[in-house]
């Protein structure tokens, strides 16, 4: 099929790969000359496991291609995904203006051969009626078109494999025809195809991010209990993990979530709840929980290093999650900002992230390491905030050696307190 992604972010640059790859014929559109310019030369803007290769290979058959005229794109398509940017507004809303522009650059290039218009951005239920509304409004009267709601899923560091190998695809629509082209997009894929009505798909997309979000809160809630009891989190998050009515995954305690997509779903899905005229007390707590979890840890730094002032302080991890260079939420920020207001030295280590880190922390106060053990070296502490594999397989003897103290306080629970008593290190990790 001819489809054209607007909008070149992370849901929209991997949707578009991911359906070339499958053989459809994909334009990417995004309004970003730069953006563009990178991802003609086959260079994505982001880190992503196994995504450059994607765009090459894709590229280099003909089945992908990438432009910044919408309109131009549309016109060409049977297919035309929505994948731009809903922002958060002060208020907790979803800023919704760049997926009224599309509606109405795509309402201009409608004929009377039927076109599929899917939303896959995260919105406010009821948004895909709004799309259908303004392109009604702004189309020829002999235009023919379908509007679907078709939220992603994707988990940045595994989001081809996420894309090509689903739990579920959830797809809202109102008409036979409309499910039938949803039907032939992802026949490919062997996944249930759950179809539900718009509103329903849209709702499914925040209920998901915000029950995810509710069991890491949840979880870190139980760790605060198990340091007050001298209990272990991974012991007791174990137990749990094992019921298959819980499951074992996002019981993991730490630092709390961070990222684009948990925060600004949690919030979004509040404020909707609020103006649909219901007060979602449980997803406020789960977000006042997880504001608080970043606050206990800076409470266990300064209780172990005392006086913060002046002392070197090593940080392993500063994208939200490992295989990603994202820093949007990320609670490195928080710490680290903390820290050098205070006076302290930070020397901090991503394997991915310092470039992008360099945008969004302090210049002056934040040296950049070119690896994890020279982060190290003549340090007072080292802060584990990102739980990279490469920090995991770690030699820890090499490290302490490297230490002025040695002092680790892990906000990722990656390693045995015994092993780490066992070489001499003061340990500290979460709800152990």
């Amino acid at each position: 099929m001819k489809i054209s992604v607007v909008g070149a972010g992370y849901v929209g640059l991997v949707t578009a790969a991911c359906f070339a790859d499958l053989g459809h014929q994909v334009i990417n559109i995004d309004s970003d000359r730069r953006k563009i310019a990178l991802l003609k030369k086959g260079k994505p803007h982001f880190y992503e496991p196994g995504l450059e290769e994607l765009i090459l290979t894709n590229v280099q058959k003909g089945r992908l291609s990438f432009g910044t005229d919408v309109r131009k794109g549309a016109a060409q398509s049977e297919v035309v995904i929505i994948a731009v940017g809903t922002p958060p507004r002060p208020d907790g809303g979803a800023d919704l203006s760049a997926i009224e522009a599309v509606a109405r650059d795509v309402a201009a290039t409608l004929t009377a051969k039927h076109k599929l218009i899917i939303e896959k951005s995260t919105v406010p239920v009821r948004t895909g009626l709004k799309i259908r509304e303004t392109i009604r409004r702004y189309a020829p009267k002999n235009a023919q078109f379908d509007v679907a709601s078709n939220p992603e899923f994707l988990r940045e560091g595994t989001a081809i494999h996420d894309f090509m190998n689903p739990d579920r695809i959830i797809v809202g629509a109102d008409t036979a025809r409309a499910k039938e082209v949803l039907n032939l997009l992802y026949q490919s894929i062997k996944a249930p195809l759950v179809m539900t009505d718009l509103n329903s798909a849209e709702i499914i997309k925040h209920a998901s991010n915000s029950f995810l979000a509710m069991k890491i809160s949840f979880i870190n809630a139980v760790s605060r209990i198990c340091e007050l009891s001298g209990a272990d989190i991974q012991m007791v998050s174990h137990g749990m993990g094992l019921d298959s009515r819980i499951g074992k995954k996002f019981l993991n305690a730490g630092i709390g979530f961070g990222g684009f997509c948990f925060p600004k779903d949690l919030g979004a899905f509040v404020h909707i709840s609020e103006s649909l005229g219901y007060d979602f007390k449980l997803l406020k707590a789960v977000q006042e929980i997880n504001e608080s979890q970043v606050k206990h840890y800076l409470n266990k730094i300064e209780e172990k290093l005392w006086n913060v002032r002046g002392k070197r302080v090593a940080v392993w991890g500063l994208a939200f999650k490992p295989n990603t260079d994202d820093m949007r939420y990320a609670p490195s920020v928080e710490i680290i900002n903390f820290l050098t207001e205070r006076g302290t030295k930070v020397i901090a280590f991503d394997p991915k992230a310092m470039e992008k880190a360099k945008e969004v922390l302090p210049k002056k106060s934040v040296t950049y390491a070119k690896n994890a053990y020279e982060a190290c070296r003549a340090a007072d502490c080292l802060l584990i905030v990102t739980e990279w594999n490469e920090f995991k397989e770690a030699d820890m003897k090499r490290v302490k050696k490297l230490m002025r103290h040695p002092l680790v306080i892990d906000g990722r629970n990656l390693y045995e307190p015994d092993t780490m008593k066992d070489l001499g290190i003061q340990y500290v990790s979460m709800g152990r």
